[in-house]
């Protein structure tokens, strides 16, 4: 054997022993040291890249599984990431884009991903509590950042690796990802008065998060210079039913005032919004505008009249896994990560 620490073994090596995979099995198979087996699985840097794919697959083939309590008894890691997600969260494939994005930052590392769900009528810092009391994971993402969240303080005080999905105006530095929700509103509402739309509407989300205030100032700002009025939905916010979005807007567009452009932060809220104004007896694309950010390019397909700026959830989804790599192996500084949003007017 070429690797410095390959060691002859009792066991018949190539034979697949019965009972549960350990690193001893792998050993055997291969007749290399368990310590060797050991740092293969975890990517080694200084073992050969031959010797780290041929104990990978035999793990893989043979189905071996880490013991993570031992794991965690002897290192204090778990080698685990978790990823905090609310059921609501997988509508248009957001949950399934940013699982996608962080599992592919994680490939090649000794890292795996597992969900924690956050259900609901349950407090969001509940599933982080638990998590950092039960020492479950090395590190955990979330989203819903909230303005002075109260998970990222306590993981924060607690020193625990994290980053979330959206800023916060704690005034301590904390890894984040995050959308220029501002700069996407300022050029939404731009948008619509180009398009000749002389009050505008932007359904926000819930008042708490951080990305609600940013879209105020894009909005606000971008109506200022146009001058055109705008307003902010009442009653409901982005992720209010659909029935209650479309009965808003129908109610909405038939006041006198009624907007005649729209600005969503979701393709599900811009359903409900363009379903208000078919059943107002508006016609989106003609007698009313519609700019909304969207996932997935199902959108399109479906509501063409609709123009949208397409928010990468997957690449998202990459950077939180690759920040919070960084984190978790003691850098503090640059860990965060601010998406621009490009306009491309071609509906």
């Amino acid at each position: 054997m070429s690797d410095p620490e390959v060691a002859a073994t009792k066991g018949k090596r190539g034979v697949k022993p019965s009972g549960k995979p350990t690193l001893k099995t792998i050993a055997q198979m291969t007749g290399l040291a368990v310590t060797t087996i050991s740092r293969a699985l975890n990517n080694a840097p200084e073992l050969a890249q031959e010797t780290r794919d041929r104990v990978q697959k035999i793990a893989a083939e043979i189905g071996y599984l880490p013991d993570r309590a031992a794991l965690r008894l002897k290192t204090g890691r778990t080698n685990v990431i978790s990823l905090v997600l609310e059921p609501d969260e997988q509508i248009y494939g957001f949950g399934s884009s940013i699982v996608s994005g962080v599992t592919e930052a994680l490939r090649d590392t000794a890292y795996h991903l597992v969900i924690t769900p956050l259900f609901r009528g349950v407090a969001p810092i509940e599933p982080i509590r638990h998590l950092v009391r039960n020492r479950m994971a090395d590190g955990v993402i979330f989203s819903k950042a909230e303005s002075f969240d109260e998970r990222i303080r306590y993981l924060l005080d607690n020193d625990v690796p994290f980053v979330s999905h959206g800023r916060s105006a704690w005034p301590d530095q904390h890894p984040w990802v995050d959308f220029d929700n501002e700069a996407y509103a300022y050029g939404a509402v731009k948008r619509l008065a180009e398009k000749g739309c002389r009050r505008v509407s932007v359904v926000l989300p819930e008042s708490a998060l951080t990305y609600t205030d940013h879209l105020r100032s894009g909005a606000a700002r971008a109506a200022a210079e146009a001058g055109i009025a705008h307003e902010f939905a009442g009653d409901i916010n982005s992720f209010s039913p659909t029935d209650a979005i479309r009965n808003y807007v129908v109610k909405r567009s038939r006041r006198p005032d009624g907007p005649d452009g729209w600005v969503c932060v979701s393709e599900v809220s811009a359903l409900g919004v363009i379903g208000g104004l078919n059943e107002a007896g508006l016609v989106v694309g003609q007698t009313a505008h519609v700019v909304t950010k969207q996932n997935s390019p199902m959108f399109a397909q479906f509501q063409p009249g609709a123009e949208t700026v397409h928010e990468d959830f997957n690449d998202a989804g990459f950077q939180l896994g690759s920040i919070l790599l960084r984190r978790i192996a003691g850098e503090t500084e640059g860990l965060t990560y601010l998406k621009q949003p490009v306009f491309d007017w071609r509906g």
